[in-house]
């Protein structure tokens, strides 16, 4: 069928490269995503050493190469460095560092930073959030321990988003939603990674029933390991097994996925019982509209019933 081009809004790599190990081969990766029906996306760099990011930008800033053909990278997405080491999940320690306006010099949107992901119950969060909210750069609540009073300050400090909802944070609870219930129950848009093994169908299907095709953003989290067969590949700095469609460390740990984001909407689609139609929108309207962009003109040929 023919649908709306997708955008994917955390990619972290395709095809054998790791966009924050290789952050200069951003334009290949790029060029790799249109077999998979993306347009547009937003190439992720994971914490890591500052100079990933530096680069990263740089091969953002610089534009593609003569006679290039591929998705357009929308800007940057910087998940970490300021993130809770309780909630890393597959991030490294030893580069995660404190919310401060130091940090964040440079970033904004203008310059090529688009998203960041922050844990807004770390010392100083709140004043990074707001700082990089007025640069235009879309603040996501992520990796985090955050309870929903802290994820509510984020709120009011500019954050808009949540980074891969129901993982890296603590569970709904009764009388502590943390922030899967505020964004259940709130206004925020959130990324879930519906792959068949981030997210148990039941939890897809109750964040579907909150948040609709208006909130609910499908991300693929997808690593270097798109499009490669089993074995081992790279996330950042760290070795990672892919098996059984996932991606773990060494540990068992999940590290981002093996899927495309039109992986994600046949299993959304599946296990929701939702339309077409909305299961595109949560990686076409709802993701432009969240970054503030109009719809895109493109189209492909994609089978998602």
């Amino acid at each position: 069928m023919r649908v709306p081009g997708l955008v994917d809004l955390q990619v972290n790599g395709a095809a054998g490269i790791d966009l924050t190990a290789e952050p200069q081969r951003l334009w290949e990766v790029a060029a790799a995503l249109p077999a998979y029906g993306v347009v547009a996306f937003v190439p992720t760099i994971i914490t890591s050493d500052p100079a990933a990011r530096e680069t990263a930008l740089a091969a953002f800033r610089a534009g593609p190469p003569a006679g290039w053909a591929g998705a357009e990278p929308l800007g940057l997405h910087f998940e970490g460095p300021m993130i809770a080491p309780a909630r890393k999940g597959a991030h490294p320690e030893r580069w995660l560092r404190p919310p401060s306006l130091d940090l964040v010099d440079g970033w904004s949107r203008e310059a090529g930073v688009l998203m960041a992901t922050i844990a807004p119950e770390l010392p100083g969060a709140l004043e990074v959030i707001a700082t990089l909210a007025a640069r235009g750069v879309v603040v996501a609540i992520g990796h985090t321990a955050a309870d929903a009073a802290a994820v509510a300050a984020a709120v009011d400090a500019g954050a808009r988003y949540v980074t891969h909802l129901g993982n890296a944070m603590p569970p709904l609870s009764a009388r502590e939603p943390g922030p899967v219930g505020a964004a259940f129950g709130g206004d925020l848009h959130a990324g879930l990674i519906v792959d068949g093994h981030h997210l148990d169908p039941l939890f897809v299907r109750a964040a579907w029933r909150a948040l609709g095709p208006e909130r609910f953003v499908c991300v693929s989290d997808a690593t270097a390991a798109l499009g490669l067969p089993a074995g081992r590949t790279r996330l950042g700095d760290q070795d990672v097994v892919v098996a059984g469609g996932t991606v773990r460390l060494e540990d068992g740990t999940l590290a981002g996925s093996a899927a495309s984001v039109a992986d994600c909407l046949r299993v959304l689609v599946r296990q929701t019982g939702c339309t077409v139609a909305e299961a595109v929108a949560t990686a076409t309207t709802t993701p432009l509209a969240l970054l503030g962009l109009p719809p895109r003109e493109e189209t492909v040929e994609l089978e998602l019933g």
